[in-house]
């Protein structure tokens, strides 16, 4: 990708489907966990609605959950798997949900720093951040010959990891871009000086 701001790339970022554990509302960071038919077929109805643009080259979290989801919306393109984008690592709260934790000590410490404090015995937000980014970077200097412009890109993530990337290269808060089981942004990527920016940011 040359270093000129006007050699703008399209990137669409995509939530994967929904899980049994994303429907009980269950921290889902590092469980490898399969999407469930109504996940799948949610997915379907979707693509046969036609919101999920055509692309060119497809980028996927190596998960279950994201691998099954690039397959149903983009059955054909081979993903690039990018190991930086799985889910964060929610430690003691994985697996559990809001209804389970209500009275933990430590949970409640979390809920009070507004989700600021590191999950226990799991990863702190800006080592999240952090590992979100250089995936980012990682891809966009490995695949350089990709990233041209006119080339529109598939990323099938996670929710979190939407969180991060765009929070680190759009602006705004962390929380800002919490997004359904299926839906995403697209926004436009532009290298300048050897830095990542998005630009052009809509709701998928």
């Amino acid at each position: 990708m040359r270093n000129r701001s006007e050699n703008k790339v399209e990137i669409v970022f995509i939530r994967h489907g929904r899980t049994p554990a994303n429907k009980e509302n269950r921290y889902l960071g590092k469980t490898d966990e399969s999407l469930s038919l109504e996940g799948i077929e949610a997915l379907r109805q979707e693509k046969a609605e036609k919101i999920y643009p055509e692309i060119d080259y497809l980028f996927v979290s190596p998960m279950k959950r994201c691998i099954e989801t690039a397959d149903i919306l983009y059955p054909g393109k081979v993903p690039i798997l990018v190991p930086q984008w799985k889910e964060m690592d929610f430690g003691l709260f994985e697996g559990k949900n809001y209804q389970e934790l209500n009275g933990d000590k430590q949970y409640q410490a979390w809920i009070d720093s507004g989700g600021t404090l590191p999950f226990p015995q799991g990863e702190s937000r800006p080592c999240f951040l952090q590992r979100c980014s250089q995936g980012m970077y990682e891809s966009v200097d490995r695949y350089r010959e990709l990233f041209t412009g006119g080339v529109k890109i598939g990323c099938v993530v996670h929710g979190g990891t939407i969180m991060a990337l765009l929070s680190t290269f759009y602006g705004g808060e962390y929380f800002d871009y919490q997004v359904k089981n299926g839906r995403g942004y697209c926004c436009m990527l532009s290298l300048q000086n050897g830095r990542i920016y998005f630009t052009e940011l809509r709701k998928l």
